[in-house]
């Protein structure tokens, strides 16, 4: 989703954002850094396969995704992460591992860490690796509707 489709969407729901730009980076906590966020206000995007079905984990750039707690907090049978081969079909128009958070957009569950959730604003990566979206959790939380779930641990 380019930036642009997430700002028209942004705007569409009346959601006060701006966009952060910053140099190129690859791993969440390098954009962290690159764009003076913390690496807590940052949320990264982590396809996980719950049961066969396809949706994304979201979680401060600072902490890992507990797959074994995940699994249990959901009571599914079986749960992965993917990797990025895995999932880029999905996502044409974004730059691979720089997918916003938007998992409603693409049909899909969006599970949100209780560490994330704690947090007045946020930060994302907005389609590209050089550009972020900072908005109120809230305002995000009311668009996308996730499950907030305890399966993050700080790295």
């Amino acid at each position: 989703m380019p930036v642009q489709k997430i700002t028209d969407f942004l705007s569409h729901h009346k959601v006060h954002y701006q966009t952060v730009d910053h140099d190129p980076a690859f791993t969440a906590q390098e954009i962290a850094a690159s764009s003076h966020i913390s690496g807590k206000h940052l949320a990264k995007t982590v396809m996980v396969k719950v049961d066969g079905e396809m949706s994304m984990a979201v979680l401060p750039a600072s902490y890992k995704v507990d797959v074994e707690r995940l699994r249990k907090t959901l009571d599914a049978r079986h749960v992965e992460i993917l990797s990025e081969q895995e999932f880029e079909d999905l996502f044409p128009e974004c730059e691979i591992g720089a997918m916003p958070p938007f998992g409603n957009l693409y049909g899909m569950k969006v599970f949100v860490a209780e560490s994330l959730a704690k947090n007045e604003k946020i930060a994302f990566n907005a389609g590209r690796l050089t550009e972020l979206i900072k908005l109120d959790y809230r305002d995000y939380e009311s668009m996308v509707k996730p499950e907030v779930k305890p399966f993050s641990y700080l790295a």
